[in-house]
């Protein structure tokens, strides 16, 4: 097998590609295993602090908000003492399926720099020495910048649809009793989709460095970026005006980002174009 990576890409058969994907692949499902063991373990702290977390007035989002609310003599649902439903399991396999699944989400999660550098490994040898100078730190910032949209997402997006969800009524007769696996999978919706879009930058450079996108392009629909981007943003969060914004926020600050990554990359481009010509 060792041989097998070490041979040059461009005399491999398309079944040794194959074979060295598969290796890749299981390793990374072996890694994500390993670390859901452990998150199965801590079950307490798993569900109790982490999942659970939000449905409490006491996280940290609430306070935040409720203190603004109090500095400006305004009352808020942030400041309740608690939030009118309850979580229930419906089904009798349900609350060990959650723990499989919710622990196996951790696996991902928590090993996705793993992940990431499985994948680096299966490209980078199809790749050449510059290109993979140039690339060079791509899993620490890839995986800095998922980590980033993860607590963006636990902590802003996740409280706040639950606040809004949670707290929304259409008659006093009705009472809210949320479904484990719906809840469980609010947050975890919101914790994957705003890891996966912070990932953003990253893209674009890859789409740069292959010619599909120029930051003439990026500028060119910076307007329909950004109604999209408020989309997705409604989407994602409550159907409310002032979440819709702090979640749009940063994404428009990372799409700037990535139109100045991909000038930098374009740069780059043309000067060892000139280089090659002399």
């Amino acid at each position: 097998m060792a041989t097998k990576e070490q041979t040059n890409p461009n005399e491999m058969s398309f079944l040794d590609h194959l074979e060295v994907l598969r290796w890749h692949l299981i390793r990374s499902v072996l890694a994500v295993v390993i670390i859901a063991c452990f998150a199965f373990v801590m079950k307490s702290f798993i569900f109790d602090t982490v999942i659970f977390g939000p449905k409490r007035m006491d996280f940290p989002t609430y306070r935040f908000f409720c203190n603004i609310a109090t500095f400006f003599g305004a009352t808020s649902d942030f400041c309740a003492d608690s939030f009118p439903f309850t979580i229930q399991n419906r089904t009798m396999a349900g609350l060990f399926s959650a723990h499989i699944w919710t622990s196996i989400w951790a696996g991902v999660i928590i090993g996705f720099p793993y992940i990431l550098w499985e994948l680096w490994r299966f490209i980078s040898p199809g790749l050449h020495e510059n290109e993979r100078k140039y690339s060079r730190g791509f899993i620490l910032v890839a995986s800095t910048l998922f980590f980033m949209g993860v607590l963006f997402g636990y902590y802003v997006v996740a409280p706040l649809s639950i606040n809004f969800l949670g707290t929304y009524t259409v008659s006093e007769e009705v009472t809210s009793e949320i479904d484990l696996s719906n809840f469980i999978a609010t947050v975890r919706a919101s914790v994957l989709a705003c890891g996966i879009l912070f990932e953003l930058p990253i893209i674009i450079f890859f789409l740069t460095k292959i010619g599909l996108v120029t930051p003439e392009i990026l500028k060119k629909y910076r307007k329909m970026a950004l109604v999209v981007v408020l989309i997705l943003c409604a989407v994602i969060t409550p159907p409310d005006v002032t979440s819709q914004i702090i979640v749009a926020i940063p994404v428009l600050m990372l799409y700037q980002a990535s139109i100045y990554i991909s000038s930098i990359v374009v740069k780059k481009e043309a000067k060892k174009e000139k280089q090659n010509a002399k």
